[in-house]
């Protein structure tokens, strides 16, 4: 199997457990192809959910700077890249946001916005399902559960019962029906340090629960395991419990899943215009290969499509059990 090159001696090769599992199955993890841009506007949120790997919350000030933006959407024209993957924080919040949505889809790039769904409840961002339905933006929003309990365990109390006004609001402009063109996807993570459950099964559970309770549609359930970085990790280790997670995690491998990777069709850009090989890597600053482009302004889609993935013990969270990625399970 090809992947990503993971060589003793270059750079970050320090052989953690994760690199010495690939090292004894002759792997090398290597990027295919740039499928997808990832663009993380900024960390502020109007949220602050104890799983959230970049501890984003309405106190923090990043946020992409209007230059960093024309350098995105330079590379979306050029490039002719498919889909552009929005996320934060809320993206929503950024001040450019509609903008950047409108620009993007107007190059004919399929946009996708990673939203926590509630912030649309709020005055100044109640119109956006209107704006995504009229240009055929995709909505993957965030529904860690399908209970009104859990949900607000995780991320505030309330949050349930607005996540499913906005949901039906979404469903009212189309959104979720399996005969239509707009996509809605709900996203599920474990409530702790659990790998995420068979995807099949627990959509068909969500499908249930929430058109029975509340006449909700949707195309897809994303399963996505909690990586143990950030808030999260902070969590785990004053807790005791963050090495026994690592060890599930690394017991739960499954070399099925290398295939999939979303490092290897995705590129992942911080509200910094930095580049990265996805969203956690980013969030603990493990930067591009050296050999490559690190900066959105320096995009080469021919080097980065073909670029060395770098890896830690970390990774085990998307190659556990079926696996985990930006879009769900790996394998079934």
């Amino acid at each position: 199997m090809e992947s990503a090159s993971i060589v003793p001696g270059s750079e970050g090769a320090q052989f953690s457990p994760f690199l010495e599992k690939l090292a004894g199955l002759g792997v090398r993890l290597r990027a295919d192809t740039v499928e997808i841009l990832q663009v993380n506007l900024g960390y502020r949120c109007n949220l602050s959910c104890l799983h959230c790997h970049i501890q984003a919350g309405p106190r923090r000030g990043e946020s992409m700077a209007p230059e960093t933006l024309e350098h995105v959407l330079r590379v979306l024209e050029r490039f002719e890249i498919p889909r552009l993957d929005l996320t934060g924080g809320a993206p929503e919040m950024h001040p450019q946001f509609e903008e950047l949505v409108r620009a993007a889809a107007g190059v004919g790039c399929q946009v996708s916005v990673r939203t926590n769904l509630a912030i649309m409840e709020e005055p100044d961002y109640s119109h956006l399902p209107d704006l995504f339905s009229c240009l055929g933006v995709e909505v993957i929003g965030s529904m860690p559960c399908y209970t009104e309990e859990l949900v607000d365990q995780q991320r505030g109390r309330g949050v349930y019962a607005r996540n499913i006004r906005v949901l039906r609001r979404l469903n009212e402009l189309g959104y979720g029906d399996p005969s239509g063109g707009l996509l809605l996807h709900l996203v599920y993570n474990p409530q702790g340090d659990t790998v995420a459950p068979e995807q099949c099964a627990l959509e068909a559970n969500y499908r249930e629960v929430l058109f029975k309770e509340h006449g909700i549609r949707f195309n897809s359930l994303f399963t996505i395991t909690n990586a143990p970085i950030g808030r999260f990790a902070a969590i785990l280790e004053r807790e005791g419990r963050l090495r026994a997670y690592h060890q599930q995690l690394a017991q739960a491998f499954n070399p099925d899943t290398l295939p999939s990777l979303m490092c290897r069709n995705t590129v992942s850009v911080a509200w910094d215009g930095s580049l990265y090989d996805c969203d956690f890597n980013q969030a603990i600053g493990m930067a591009l290969d050296s050999r490559v482009p690190r900066h959105i302004r320096d995009f080469d889609l021919e080097a980065l499509a073909s670029r060395s993935i770098r890896c830690d013990d970390h990774c085990y969270a998307c190659t556990a059990g079926g696996g985990s990625s930006c879009r769900g399970a790996l394998v079934s």
